[in-house]
Formats: structure tokens, sequence, C-alpha cells
């Protein structure tokens, strides 16, 4: 498709909502996630992988993790002519380089006095490693302005995640009206607490405060293969982050604590809503321009302040 990605979004085949914008806090459920989704490939049609841009340090480790559970046929490094942030990502490299939870082959006596990688890898016996990887390496040399610059990279990523938010709820306009709709103007669903259950994936929250966590923010809409019990009192609440299945995102519009309701906008259709019994709470905030930019309102804008201490 031509353009920025934020302009022809696709609904998945199969989808996590891992919650954070980065995965150096929780590297472990990082690649759990990666093997869940991956797992329902079928290898029916070619399957191109986009890794992160984390490749210093432990990133470099879970890239090599990375490598050796998806078993790629090929690899393309992108790297600039002047500017080395890893070594190259060799089959040999690989093999021989621990990673982050996997480790590295120790290298062959037989390399150390001369011989090829190639050999070095075949066993006494004569059969081939099964731990070897076998892939082909494409090393391509762009010649982008500030490429490789870190904080120029991440003020982009900002900029393009706030872009496909945008997109997502752009959804929620009727194409029909020439104008764009507020937020507020539009109808929620309105969801039971009994219905869903609630985790917040990327930071401890004490029970009392999960609903000032959940209210007026971006949720995974999510499925677990559990039944969801409710408590007599107050909503569901797992003790555990679940792998299990995404279907889509919204926003929670508001929590009715008397009538123990959510109130939930989403694009997602009503036969996928269906299969939803779980709110994913992570660490993707709404864009301020959705919620200081809302026309129409008199008074101050809910949810925004100016009066703030910047000294907490």
């Amino acid at each position: 498709f031509p353009g920025p990605p934020f302009t022809h979004q696709q609904t998945p085949r199969k989808m996590v909502y891992y919650g954070q914008t980065s995965c150096d806090q929780d590297t472990e459920r990082y690649l759990d996630v990666v093997k869940y989704v991956f797992s329902s490939y079928k290898k029916e049609t070619p399957l191109i992988i986009n890794t992160m841009g984390w490749v210093k340090g432990e990133g470099l480790l879970l890239l090599i993790d990375m490598i050796r559970l998806l078993s790629p046929s090929h690899i393309v490094q992108m790297d600039v002519y002047d500017w080395r942030s890893m070594p190259s990502l060799t089959p040999e490299y690989v093999y021989l380089t621990p990673g982050l939870y996997t480790k590295g082959k120790q290298q062959p006596k037989c390399q150390q006095m001369g011989w090829s990688a190639a050999e070095g890898w075949k066993s006494s016996e004569g059969e081939g490693d099964a731990l070897a990887p076998d892939y082909k390496l494409l090393p391509v040399y762009p010649e982008f302005p500030l490429a490789g610059n870190g904080s120029e990279a991440r003020t982009h990523s900002g900029v393009l995640r706030d872009m496909t938010l945008l997109g997502y709820l752009g959804q929620l306009q009727c194409p029909d009206i020439g104008a764009v709709v507020p937020l507020h103007s539009l109808v929620p669903y309105q969801v039971p607490f009994s219905a869903v259950a609630v985790r917040v994936v990327h930071t401890e929250v004490a029970p009392t405060n999960i609903m000032y966590a959940l209210n007026a923010s971006w949720v995974g809409l999510c499925r677990i293969p559990e039944e969801i019990r409710c408590p007599a009192e107050g909503p569901v609440l797992l003790a555990q982050t679940p792998l299990c299945d995404c279907v889509g995102f919204g926003i929670v519009r508001g929590v009715d604590m008397e009538k123990k309701l959510y109130y939930i906008l989403t694009p997602v259709p009503p036969e996928s809503l269906r299969k939803v019994n779980c709110f994913l709470l992570g660490n993707v905030t709404i864009p301020n321009c959705v919620l200081v930019g809302q026309h129409g309102i008199e008074g101050e804008i809910p949810y925004v302040t100016s009066d703030y201490n910047y000294n907490i």
C-alpha cells in the first residue's frame, strides 16, 4: 500500500496486546507473545517479520533469541556506512553468540585450527548440528539523513504512534457526515462489570485504584478462554496478565460504579465484540489532541487540567 501505515490500517489475523511501546521492562513476556502469535502461522504465504529498532545491549541479545525462535530463511540487516550499531548477523555469529534466554554454541576447536565455520558446524559423527541457523543474510546500507539517530527516531515513532491511534479512532466517524464528530458526542457501548475481567499489564495498581486508572484510558479488547466469575461487589480483576487474543481497541468513556457499567467507545464490529471478555490496560495513552481538541465543550475540559504541580 502507498503512503504511511496509519492511512491504510488492516484488521490482523492474529493479535496480542502487549501494552507497552518498549519491551525492555518485560522481555520474557515479549518472547511469549511472539511465540503465541507465530504459532498461528500456517506457512501458506510468505511471512515478513518487522523487528524493532532496539539493537543495542539486551536488545541485540533478544534479537538473537528471536532469530533462533523464528528460523527465517532470509535476514535483511540495514545499517549505515559511517555508524556501526551492531555486528553483522551472519549465521556463524548467531550460532556462536548467546542470546538473552538462549545459549550460543561454544566455538569448536576445529574452527580455531583454521577450518571454515561450515565445516565446524558438523558433529563428529558427520551429521549437521540442528541448532545451526541456515539463512541468507542480505546487508543493506541506506544513505538516509540522520540514520541511526536514536533521539530523532524516538520522536518520529511517537508522532507515528499518535497518528496510528487517531487513524484507528477515525473509524468511529460516520463517512456520510462531512464534519468530524467529537468523541463526547458518540454513543458508547454499555458493558456490565460481570461481562469482562480487567488487568493492568504494565504496572502494579491497588485494586481500590483500578477504576481510576481505567477511566478515560486506551484499552485492548481481548478474549480469554477462562469463564468470567463476577464477585458480589465490584469488578472482575485478574491476578496475572493473560496471554490471549486481542480483537481491537477502545476508549473507556466512563465508569458507572452504581450501575456497575463500563462505557466503551470502539470501532470494533458487534460480531467481534461478542467475543470480548477482558480489558487490558497498558502504557499506551490516548493522544493529547483527542482530549484537548474536543469541540463544543463549555467550561473545563474533562480529564484535562492546567493546575498541575510539576514538582511531583
